[in-house]
């Protein structure tokens, strides 16, 4: 007697339920994964079909086919290449956050906490005032950051003194403290037609973001090179104590992880100018996820912090539209009540 189909498909359900639970029980991380692939996917199709002109299903499938329509140039030559700039700065700054919690071991330190932002926000605004193309303010922003980078080291005597993560510190907050008093001096004699495209640059914006070939290769060598350090941050972690007595060489781990984030800032900062909150929140937010491997961390870094600052970019496209917010807005109104919650769980615990 040939059983009914309503059974059959019961059976296979069954089947199929099994066999993920088998996935995820050899595979601890399956879901974790899983979810930020498709936040990742979620979060650049959201972005290419909302704005102040939003973008149906059929349109998206009709302007492949229609190169010269309207809807292909909405989608290829204006939301895409932001839409990809936004999802690489965001991980640009969530790793670079990632790394420098681990250089620093606290949990407050984010990418701009040395001052790299402050050097690259001088140099910018004094392209702007130049009436520079959004492409030369790039170069322009990297070039500072840059400059700020080797100010640091200068004046904290890295070579001489050896390896100081304290030092480092003090001596990036200074420098940052300065580069603002330098800020304040530009937007305070600058022409007013100049003060908006300033603020907005100050705040994070992505409207004049424009994608090239360095910036994915950036992010991906970085993560790279990370990963091949994994194991000996996990190490460095627990303290610099325990990772010298399994033989680490802390003060070129600490030089390397010093390098690999200030470059990773510099370019999140020469796309998109100074956006807050992503490198300080993502890796809190998956530390209480997946714990603190490294390993895991790391690529999940990237993945997490380009999907927040895609979805930021996104509403800051459409909550006042056809106004755009800069996107460093959202991101604080995102990053504040997430970073007290995350505190208050932190406390709980």
């Amino acid at each position: 007697m040939a059983k009914p189909k309503s059974s059959t498909k019961l059976a296979q359900i069954d089947t199929l339920s099994s066999t993920m639970k088998q996935k995820i029980q050899r595979h601890p991380y399956f879901l974790i994964w899983s979810f930020l692939a498709l936040t990742s996917l979620l979060s650049i199709l959201l972005s290419i079909s909302f704005g102040s002109t939003h973008v149906t299903w059929s349109q998206w499938t009709g302007s492949l086919f229609q190169p010269h329509s309207l809807q292909h140039t909405i989608i290829f030559k204006l939301r895409l290449p932001r839409t990809i700039c936004a999802f690489i700065t965001g991980g640009l700054l969530a790793l670079a956050g990632a790394l420098m919690q681990t250089l620093f071991r606290n949990p407050l330190a984010d990418p701009f906490i040395l001052g790299i932002s402050g050097g690259a926000a001088v140099m910018s605004l004094i392209a702007i005032m130049l009436g520079l193309a959004a492409s030369h303010i790039a170069l322009w922003a990297f070039v500072g950051s840059l400059f700020s980078i080797y100010l640091v080291m200068v004046l904290a005597r890295v070579r001489k003194r050896g390896w100081s993560p304290l030092h480092l510190l003090l001596t990036g907050v200074v420098v940052a403290t300065g580069w603002s008093a330098i800020i304040s001096l530009i937007l305070t004699i600058s022409p007013d037609n100049y003060l908006h495209s300033m603020l907005f640059w100050l705040m994070g914006d992505l409207s004049y973001a424009k994608f090239a070939w360095w910036q994915p290769a950036v992010l991906i060598v970085s993560l790279i090179a990370s990963l091949m350090l994994a194991k000996p941050l996990n190490v460095l972690a627990q303290g610099d104590l325990s990772a010298r007595s399994l033989g680490i060489d802390t003060h070129k781990l600490n030089f390397i992880l010093f390098i690999i984030s200030s470059l990773l800032t510099s370019a999140a900062v020469s796309i998109a100018g100074t956006i807050g909150f992503v490198g300080l929140i993502v890796p809190h937010m998956l530390r209480l996820m997946v714990g603190s491997d490294h390993r895991i961390i790391l690529p999940a870094s990237v993945l997490l912090g380009g999907s927040l600052l895609t979805f930021a970019d996104t509403l800051a496209r459409t909550l006042v539209a056809p106004v755009q917010l800069p996107v460093g807005i959202v991101t604080a109104v995102i990053g504040v009540p997430s970073f007290l919650i995350l505190l208050q769980r932190g406390y709980q615990k």
